[in-house]
């Protein structure tokens, strides 16, 4: 793993998404389907926030909302973004530093991917694959 690569070696460039009137329950089934654990939220092409397992533990199991809650409350709008030349390891101090484990990444101000530790953990892989391979 090359810590000083940029960001957009590692990360997922396809992003899968809902909108904000979809239900958490659209929600946790397209991230069931996917086998992902975040989704971005899209309005009118625009990202304008995120969602994951966790906001689904603490803000809708945990207060007991209805899965027919929309997304908009229970999406994270501050949105974590880096520069998709950033190096790997201040992509990861930055997350550490967070407490987060998915972090957008963008290109022009426009996001373009999304950088999680699922995607450290696959290259940590392919990489000892390779030279598990080479021996």
């Amino acid at each position: 793993m090359e810590m000083k690569a940029p960001v957009k070696v590692y990360m997922t460039r396809k992003l899968i998404g809902v909108e904000p009137e979809d239900s958490v329950k659209r929600a946790c089934e397209v991230m069931v389907e996917f086998d992902i654990g975040s989704l971005v939220v899209v309005d009118s092409g625009r990202v304008v926030g995120f969602f994951t397992k966790s906001d689904v533990i603490r803000r809708v199991v945990i207060p007991g909302l209805p899965n027919t809650t929309p997304v908009r409350e229970i999406m994270s709008d501050e949105l974590i973004t880096v520069d998709s030349n950033t190096p790997l390891r201040e992509v990861l101090d930055l997350m550490a530093k967070k407490g987060i484990k998915h972090v957008l990444v963008e290109e022009g101000g426009e996001i373009v991917g999304i950088f999680s530790l699922s995607d450290l953990l696959a290259a940590s892989r392919r990489k000892l694959e390779t030279a598990i391979a080479a021996e």
